[in-house]
């Protein structure tokens, strides 16, 4: 058995369109000194093509965890098919809208969100307020961040199937799409 982390993003990305979403864009780094890798996968529900919604797909790959799995898939015994322990990388997906005029209270949009998300699929909510030009009102952008824990053994041996985080995730986009004309999107100046 081999750890194939690109063939696992590959299948991921056809997962999300299976699920509504649509893939833009896929970017993969290499850490040279530590070699920590992160893939990004750029995507978005099929109900937000013209925005204003963002999704950004994240997966953190530790190189002692691919080192200790490999160790434990080379111990192995030919009868067994899954190694002992747990061998999870971090996974996020973050939300993005332009600048806000009238944001939300970040409490009760937490909350709503937490509704959405569920336990499989925890959501952080922050907001950061910004004022460029004096003359100029404040503007808000908010932070919606999703975490959740992959199994590497369970991707390896294709029992990751994420259709319900995938499912959650639109939930979450389209609800954040349909919030989005409330919260007066602040378009930049031309």
């Amino acid at each position: 058995m081999t750890i194939d982390i690109a063939g696992f993003i590959t299948y991921l990305k056809d997962h999300a369109v299976e699920h509504g979403f649509h893939v833009h864009d896929e970017r993969h780094f290499i850490e040279t000194y530590s070699l920590r890798q992160s893939w990004e996968v750029d995507l978005h529900p099929d109900s937000a093509c013209d925005g204003p919604l963002d999704l950004n797909l994240a997966l953190e790959v530790d190189p002692r965890v691919l080192l200790e799995l490999e160790q434990k898939l080379d111990e192995l015994r030919e009868d067994d098919v899954r190694p002992d322990g747990d061998f999870d990388l971090p996974m996020r997906f973050n939300w993005a809208l332009p600048a806000l005029a009238d944001p939300p209270d970040l409490v009760v949009l937490a909350t709503e969100l937490a509704g959405v998300g569920g336990p499989e699929l925890p959501i952080e909510v922050s907001g950061v307020e910004s004022t460029g030009v004096l003359s100029t009102s404040p503007e808000v952008r908010l932070s919606i961040i999703g975490h959740i824990q992959v199994s590497l053994v369970d991707a390896m041996l294709g029992e990751e199937k994420f259709c319900e985080t995938l499912e959650r995730c639109r939930a979450v986009s389209e609800y954040l799409v349909a919030e989005a004309d409330h919260w007066k999107i602040s378009y930049p100046e031309q």
